[in-house]
């Protein structure tokens, strides 16, 4: 089944676009509803899966936390603050056919993978008190 392009499904891609932050769901509803207070929650929520599904934009999910919404849909990896929770792009070639490495002692079928380092932010860094 084709979908098709609503006004909504266009806002939120455009805010994810423009947030270039890998925003959660509530930031990107947060952002819209400013300019346009009768959206709905689960309408944002509901085009980010659409978006996510057909290509448009990248869903990343986090670990005990909020998945996020990227707009870089090349294949790259993620580093995550673990101070201020924010997520990043990592400066880093992904490895082709990563999967293809493992050894499957089990028959998995391998469907995807993200990668997410995690580490202190340079901002967090400024203000970091405890030591790791």
């Amino acid at each position: 089944m084709e979908r098709r392009n609503t006004v909504q499904k266009d806002l939120v891609l455009n805010a994810v676009k423009g947030m270039k932050s890998h925003p959660t769901a509530d930031q990107v509803y947060n952002l819209i509803s400013k300019d346009y207070p009768s959206i709905g929650k689960g309408t944002v929520y509901r085009n980010l899966n659409i978006l996510a599904e057909s290509g448009e934009i990248k869903k990343i999910e986090i670990p005990d936390g909020a998945d996020r919404f990227d707009f870089n849909t090349s294949e790259h990896y993620h580093s995550q603050c673990i101070e201020c929770k924010s997520v990043f792009d990592v400066n880093f070639d992904a490895i082709p056919d990563l999967e293809k490495h493992i050894k499957n002692t089990d028959n998995f079928k391998f469907i995807s993978y993200d990668i997410l380092f995690k580490g202190i932010c340079s901002e967090c860094q400024k203000n970091q008190t405890k030591e790791y």
